[in-house]
């Protein structure tokens, strides 16, 4: 992997600066559907979006007044600002189409529906959000996908213990 401008990770042959993940997510949720936002940020956000510096753990996104809006997402201030700096928890605004927000506004209505942030990366040089539309797991549901990544695991590494022998 290497850094992209800043502090930004980029993977070789994707054209996406990662900036943060979200990795709780996959394991605390089912993902239903995914979708890839714009966001409105202030300057100095941007600069420290660029430093790789973001938290995406307590995220979440609503739909409010036909609008979409990312909170909780923690960016911190920018140690160069001045007086202008943001605000680390500030609402802010997703750029979707119309269709998509009626999509998700309907769908993230039903019960133990949430819209959450997967990942927020650098594409073309604008800023982008992963938004998915997620169901929360169950305590039994969690330790089902853990003994099945265990269960792949094995199987795998059978797999290569008989490739090497045979």
């Amino acid at each position: 992997m290497s850094r992209a401008k800043g502090g930004a990770k980029k993977k070789q042959g994707d054209p996406r600066a990662i900036v943060a993940n979200n990795k709780k997510a996959r394991h605390d949720y089912v993902i239903e559907d995914v979708v890839e936002a714009g966001i409105v940020l202030s300057g100095t956000e941007v600069k420290a979006l660029r430093m790789g510096r973001a938290s995406l753990l307590d995220g979440y996104a609503v739909i409010d007044h036909g609008e979409a809006w990312l909170e909780n997402v923690h960016i911190p201030e920018y140690f160069q600002g001045t007086w202008n700096n943001h605000s680390p928890r500030r609402k802010r605004k997703l750029l979707l189409h119309r269709e998509e927000i009626d999509r998700l506004g309907v769908k993230s209505r039903e019960k133990g529906h949430t819209l959450i942030p997967l990942s927020l990366y650098f594409l073309d040089g604008r800023a982008k959000v992963e938004i998915a539309l997620a169901r929360g797991k169950k305590e039994y549901d969690k330790r089902q996908t853990l003994r099945e990544q265990q269960d792949m695991r094995e199987a795998q590494r059978a797999i290569r213990h008989q490739e090497l022998l045979g």
